[in-house]
C-alpha cells in the first residue's frame, strides 16, 4: 500500500515488515532525501535527479527539470525498503567526514581511474575500428580523469588540511589564518570544479548511450561500461557530501570562529 498524503511519501511495506515512513514530500531536497534515507540515492541516479550539484533543487523542481510526474516519482520511490536510520556522513565532525571522504571515495578514484584508462584503451585497441564512437568516449573520460586528480591533490594538501586546523582551534578560539582568507574561497572553486565534473559525466552517460554496450561487446568492453557507471554514481555521492554536508558544516564553523574572535 503506497500514499502520497499530505506531502509525505508512506510506504506500508510488504507483509512480515515494519511500516517504513519515507518522510519526503514535493518540497522536500534531494540533498535531505538523501541524507535521510542513503538507499534513495541509487534511485535518484535511475531517474536521473541530480542530488549532489543540483541537491537544493526541491523534488518537485527536479522532477519538472527532467519531465517526470512528481506524484509518480514519490510513489515510485515508496515502493523500495529504506532504512530507518540517516546517513552516517549526516553525524559526523567535519574532521571525521574529512577522513571518511579521503578513505571512501578519493580512494576509490585513485585506483579506479588508472584503471578504467586501462580497460578503455584496450577496448579502443580492439573494438575502435568497429565502433569509433570509444574514442570520443575514451576522450572524454580522459578530460574527467584530468579534472578529477588534481581536483583530489588540492582537496588533500590544501583544502582538508585547513578544515583539520579550524576544527582543532576549538569553538571559542580566534579563527586561524588562511592565505587564502576565508576557507569560502577555495570552497567556491571546488564547487565550480564539481560542476564541471558533473557536466562531464553526464557527457560520458550520453556517449556511452547510458552505459550500454553494444551487442558485440567483449567482456571487457562490458566490465569497462560497468566501472565507468559505477565511478559515476560514486562520484555523485561523493560530490554530495561535500557539497551538501561538509562545505555547509565549515562555513558554519568558520563563522563562529570569526565571531569568537570579535567578541574576544
Amino acid at each position: 500500500q503506497v500514499d502520497v498524503m499530505h506531502g509525505k511519501v508512506r510506504d506500508a511495506g510488504r507483509m512480515g515488515r515494519s511500516t517504513t515512513i519515507i518522510d519526503i514530500g514535493p518540497s522536500t531536497t534531494l540533498a535531505a532525501a538523501g541524507d535521510a534515507h542513503p538507499a534513495l540515492t541509487r534511485h535518484f541516479e535511475r531517474l536521473g535527479l541530480d542530488y549532489c550539484c543540483g541537491g537544493g533543487r526541491t523534488i518537485e523542481e527536479a522532477c519538472r527539470h527532467r519531465g517526470l510526474d512528481t506524484v509518480d516519482v514519490l510513489a515510485d520511490l515508496a515502493r523500495h525498503e529504506v532504512s530507518p536510520d540517516p546517513a552516517e556522513w549526516t553525524s559526523m565532525d567535519a574532521v571525521s567526514l574529512v577522513e571518511h571522504l579521503e578513505r571512501t571515495h578519493h580512494r576509490y578514484l585513485w585506483d579506479e581511474l588508472p584503471r578504467v584508462t586501462a580497460l578503455l584503451d584496450k577496448i579502443v585497441g580492439v573494438h575502435g575500428e568497429r565502433h569509433p564512437e570509444l574514442l570520443g568516449i575514451s576522450a572524454c573520460f580522459a578530460e574527467l580523469r584530468a579534472d578529477l586528480q588534481p581536483h583530489l591533490m588540492k582537496e588533500e594538501r590544501v583544502l582538508f588540511p585547513m578544515i583539520r586546523e579550524l576544527a582543532a582551534s576549538g569553538a571559542s578560539d580566534e579563527a586561524p589564518a588562511f592565505h587564502c582568507g576565508t576557507l569560502r574561497n577555495p570552497i567556491s572553486v571546488m564547487l565550480s570544479e564539481h560542476d564541471r565534473a558533473g557536466h562531464l559525466l553526464a557527457e560520458l552517460r550520453r556517449r556511452t548511450d547510458d552505459y550500454r554496450p553494444p551487442a558485440d561487446g567483449c567482456a571487457t568492453y562490458a566490465a569497462c561500461f560497468v566501472a565507468m557507471r559505477e565511478i559515476e554514481a560514486d562520484t555523485h555521492l561523493h560530490i554530495h557530501k561535500e557539497n551538501n554536508v561538509l562545505f555547509p558544516l565549515v562555513v558554519r564553523m568558520e563563522a563562529e570562529r570569526s565571531a569568537a574572535s570579535a567578541r574576544v
